[in-house]
């Protein structure tokens, strides 16, 4: 087999062998304002998480209910506000709102006890876990155990390593992080797990609103420490349990 032909081969083979992966590439369901795509469960085993801001309650309640019926799991929306949240559980009374990470979701499943497959989820500072929060729930309704750790930044680093038999034994673990974001290469120098960093906009004016936290955990010189966006707990719960499920 030519080069090329062994490049291409992964991908012919998924469609030969599995006709209905090809027909899920284009399963969606339009609603004028957003095609949503009723297929990712099946893909991806999540469905399309709904992104709130700009949205109107009306919108997010419309794709939610869109998701409800063609998916078996639990479904989300981020970044709801909380008079947003209210229009919506009316329109979706099975629905809860979480005020701290701003997510309203429909729990269908619950999440799995597993400790040999645990998320850890810690924080430099209290101001930090408004974000947490949201790769917390994130990766709760995706179906992992999650255990969290706050307020153990490198100000008080005993702090931290009170909790060591908690960090050994995670598999994955994020580390969330505002002012300087130190403690995701403190951390990153500990475990033996993959570390996701999350810089947040807490800090004072040369915090940069997090991009000194960003560049901070970019320029990590631990091993295994990966980085997402400002603000992203959504990301980094969503990739934790990608990470934490491949086994």
């Amino acid at each position: 087999m030519r080069r090329r032909e062994a490049a291409d081969f992964p991908a012919r083979l998924s469609v030969q062998e599995n006709p209905c992966y090809e027909v899920r590439f284009v399963e969606q369901k339009e609603l004028g304002f957003a095609a949503v795509d009723t297929g990712r469960e099946k893909r991806q085993g999540f469905a399309e998480v709904v992104y709130g801001a700009g949205k109107t309650a009306e919108q997010i309640a419309e794709i939610l209910k869109t998701l409800l019926a063609e998916s078996e799991g639990n479904v989300m929306a981020t970044r709801v506000d909380a008079q947003k949240a209210r229009a919506v559980l009316a329109a979706l009374p099975e629905a809860h709102y979480d005020e701290v990470s701003r997510i309203v979701y429909v729990e269908r499943k619950a999440q799995c006890e597993d400790a040999a497959h645990r998320i850890l989820v810690l924080t430099a500072g209290t101001s930090d876990i408004p974000v947490a929060e949201e790769a917390v729930l994130t990766a709760r309704l995706m179906g992992n155990d999650v255990r969290t750790i706050y307020d153990v930044g490198v100000a008080g680093i005993h702090r931290l390593l009170a909790h060591k038999e908690e960090l050994m034994s995670a598999n994955v673990v994020i580390v969330v992080a505002g002012m300087e974001g130190a403690l995701a290469s403190v951390v990153g120098g500990l475990v033996a797990r993959p570390v996701i960093a999350v810089p947040t906009s807490v800090g004072y004016g040369a915090s940069f609103h997090g991009l000194t936290a960003l560049l901070s955990m970019l320029n990590s010189c631990a091993t295994g420490v990966a980085v997402v966006n400002i603000d992203n707990g959504f990301g980094a719960g969503a990739m934790a349990s990608r990470i934490n499920q491949t086994r």
